[in-house]
């Protein structure tokens, strides 16, 4: 892209936006990205990006925390839970499981990790659970659970486990519940910066915008499936309630 000597590059994961940064000092790139862009290394700081990177930061990990509060409110009886993540994203996987594990300690609840990087360890990974089940489980964001959601809401049906995710495509696709911010959103917002720099504003003078719209969706289908009654005050909350 770089030798094509493209206008703006766009890159919509934190390993693109890396690649662009390493491709070229000039050419101007928009980034949406679920990490912390500053500590990250991608640009100096929030409000005055400097360099020729800006973009979205929609918060993948900080509301980590208040998932598994949700978690909860759904399965009130829940006492241990498992935290799926993949070691081979640790720019996610390590704040992901500082922060819930800060949040089960604070919650008095017990945590077991699982790793799995391929889709025969997500089929291992649930075949633990035939012999030591959880009450729930917190599956980590990242886009290979992203891509598996299809396969992670069919193992969740079939063990009959509630699952929490962090985008809304996996409850569209059978899981049970999610919470976090709008990728779509963010990607909106990631287009409208693309838009002014290619009508000459430099990514210098951009700051990188923070997401500000978090959405709680909620499958009634994959509730009834897994014998759940959704609290009516949960209900209340929910942005978007699949039936």
């Amino acid at each position: 892209m770089v030798g094509r000597r493209v206008a703006v590059i766009v890159a919509s994961s934190s390993a693109a936006a890396f690649a662009a940064k390493n491709a070229t000092t000039t050419v101007p790139i928009v980034f949406v990205i679920p990490d912390d862009p500053v500590r990250l290394g991608l640009v100096a700081s929030l409000a005055r990006p400097g360099g020729n990177l800006t973009g979205i930061n929609w918060f993948a990990t900080e509301v980590t925390a208040k998932r598994l509060e949700l978690l909860r409110d759904m399965v009130p009886a829940t006492t241990r839970f498992a935290l799926l993540v993949e070691p081979n994203n640790p720019t996610i996987t390590e704040p992901t499981v500082r922060d819930v594990e800060g949040a089960a300690r604070a919650m008095g609840l017990q945590m077991r990790i699982l790793h799995a990087n391929t889709n025969r360890e997500i089929d291992a990974a649930f075949a633990t659970f035939l012999h030591d089940r959880p009450d729930a489980l917190f599956v980590s964001p990242g886009t290979f659970f992203y891509a598996r959601r299809v396969q992670l809401a069919q193992w969740a049906a079939h063990y009959r486990l509630p699952a929490t995710y962090s985008g809304r495509q996996n409850v569209e696709a059978g899981g049970l519940m999610s919470y976090g911010a709008s990728v779509i959103d963010a990607h909106r917002q990631m287009g409208v910066y693309a838009g002014r720099v290619l009508k000459g504003a430099k990514p210098a003078d951009l700051p990188v915008m923070q997401a500000t719209k978090f959405e709680l969706v909620i499958n009634l289908q994959t509730a009834r499936i897994l014998g759940l009654e959704v609290p009516p005050t949960l209900l209340a909350r929910a942005d978007e309630v699949i039936e």
